[in-house]
């Protein structure tokens, strides 16, 4: 994987991330650059290391799945890009998220990075190089967190589910190129 699909990886995976920080920005508009920093930060920490956990299960089990673990990467990232374009067509309501909250930033946290957890696992699969490439996700979702709180105070709630549509499109893309490479068709 080449820098350039590193980077779009990580830009698909954060947008759940940028979601939810519109959403706390929205929802107390008076956080501080403090406070989102350290908001931030714990994002970026879950968001780095769950495609380690998965890459080290998938590093795992890649001799054994060998023949059709592009197919896997493929099921894994649509199914998340999938579920991110429903999540956005979803008539959920948002409760009011609070920075103090530490708990419930954490969860947030959490909840937004099991995808990365889905994709490490087709990480492993391809064998990308999981010390660059875990933190670089990290740094990117801490960059969106921040950028996203910022958007949340400064405008309406208009992005969010948008957002959300772009990055599930931006996953299977990455999907369907996997499989293109490994066909020679890429």
């Amino acid at each position: 994987m080449n820098a350039t699909w590193l980077i779009l990886l990580s830009v698909g995976l954060c947008f759940d991330t940028l979601a939810v920080s519109v959403s706390i920005g929205i929802n107390d508009q008076k956080v501080y650059f403090w406070q989102a920093f350290k908001i931030a930060a714990v994002f970026a920490f879950f968001q780095g290391l769950m495609p380690f956990l998965g890459w080290m299960g998938g590093f795992a089990l890649q001799q054994v799945i060998k023949q059709f673990d592009h197919w896997i990467a493929l099921c894994l990232l649509s199914f998340v890009g999938l579920r991110m374009i429903i999540q956005a067509f979803s008539k959920n309501e948002e409760k009011k998220i609070s920075v103090k909250n530490i708990r419930l930033i954490i969860a947030l946290a959490i909840a937004t990075s099991i995808d990365a957890f889905a994709v490490g696992i087709t990480l492993g699969f391809t064998h990308v190089n999981i010390w660059i490439a875990a933190p670089v996700i990290g740094f990117f979702t801490g960059l969106t967190a921040m950028i996203g709180m910022l958007i949340g105070k400064k405008t309406a709630r208009v992005f969010g589910k948008h957002i959300e549509i772009v990055g599930g499109l931006i996953l299977i893309a990455l999907g369907v190129k996997i499989i293109l490479e490994h066909t020679g068709r890429f």
